[in-house]
């Protein structure tokens, strides 16, 4: 994404996430689209001219400092409103101005008002996981074409996806180099461009032998040429494939699966992975932070609450889970009268009549 049409203001920020934070360059595109969409807003707002034709070019310092948080608010209340955003997406928003201003505050000192910091976020809710069961996640497996000249290729992607719990970006950037000699271990590149090593297991390693065999054939059968020849995973055109096309790849075969109503996609087998190695494997939460590539132990934990989930279903399933009839009530007549007497406490054989204060003795019969 190039950036010449931004302000400076803009432009500086991103860079500092660029090439001093190392945020990868997908995350950086983010920032630059979360700020464009506001800045138009506040552009539109005060100028009445439409959204898409506000021109983010008058963006400077100054106009920068004029923003207060009551705009922040509206610019969240039309985001929800107006374009139905969730509260994860508008939460995400709303850090990425909130980085903007405490950059410029802070460390570039272009701004003396930060008008995002006081800010409240919207309140997330609290929610397990989409996950596909294993039941699902072999039927997705078993669902290819093996007469399909890309099959190879799209078994192995699925397969690494359930077993590694992989991101979409990170499986897409694996390159050859990345592999060692012996099949046995890659290295992944994950968020902010830090890396992180795994492990073939079995399964994969014959998958991977299994598409390296073939993965120029459907290249070739195009008549084209392998440019990125690094990548591991590659379009008919030769080029590393791109995320778009995964999706493509595993909405068709979930399609075909009859799972495509349920809310799958290539980040719910990252999550299907992560549930079965957390609740089926007994994988430790710690070692599963690792293998996830997650910086903070808060994000893995959510995993936990899965379990925690089923553990509650598996005792929703006891005997005794059901409703019992009432007790029923035992009358005797004392003093000529009929007296109710309802599970009253018993010693021995002995009877409590709460009327006379006194204990009687039950007839055997």
């Amino acid at each position: 994404m190039v950036f010449a049409d931004y302000p400076q203001i803009i432009v500086n920020f991103l860079s500092y996430k660029l090439n001093i934070q190392a945020r990868s360059q997908l995350t950086v595109n983010e920032y630059a689209i979360d700020l464009r969409c506001f800045f138009r807003y506040i552009i539109a707002l005060r100028t009445g001219v439409a959204e898409n034709d506000a021109d983010i070019s008058v963006v400077d310092a100054e106009y920068a400092d004029g923003i207060s948080s009551d705009d922040i608010y509206g610019y969240l209340l039309y985001l929800a409103q107006n374009r139905k955003l969730k509260p994860t997406t508008r939460s995400r928003k709303l850090a990425t101005i909130r980085s903007f201003y405490k950059y410029h505050t802070t460390k570039s000192r272009l701004l003396k008002n930060d008008p995002a910091k006081d800010v409240d976020a919207p309140r997330l809710p609290i929610g397990l996981p989409v996950v596909m069961t294993m039941d699902e996640s072999l039927m997705l497996l078993d669902s290819f074409d093996r007469s399909d000249i890309n099959y190879k290729r799209d078994y192995f992607i699925t397969l690494l996806f359930l077993s590694c719990g992989l991101r979409l970006s990170e499986l897409v950037g694996i390159n050859l180099s990345d592999i060692d000699t012996d099949f046995n271990r890659f290295t992944v590149r994950g968020k902010g461009n830090k890396t992180r090593v795994l492990f073939f297991n079995d399964v994969c390693k014959d998958a991977l032998r299994d598409y390296l065999e073939v993965r120029q054939k459907a290249t070739i059968a195009w008549g084209r040429r392998v440019k990125d020849t690094d990548a591991l995973f590659l379009s008919r055109n030769g080029l590393r494939l791109s995320n778009k096309t995964v999706q493509w790849m595993l909405n068709r075969q979930l399609k075909l699966c009859g799972l495509d109503k349920r809310g799958y996609s290539a980040h719910k087998l990252r999550h299907t992975a992560a549930t079965l190695m957390y609740s089926e494997s007994g994988i430790d939460v710690m070692m599963l932070k690792e293998i996830l590539g997650h910086s903070q132990l808060s994000t893995t934990q959510i995993y936990t609450h899965v379990k925690s989930e089923a553990v509650k279903q598996a005792l929703e399933k006891s005997p005794f889970n059901v409703k019992h009839k009432e007790p029923k009530v035992k009358k005797r007549r004392q003093n000529n009268d009929l007296k109710l007497y309802e599970d009253q406490p018993k010693v021995g054989k002995l009877l409590f009549d709460a009327t006379d204060e006194e204990f009687i003795e039950e007839d055997d019969t």
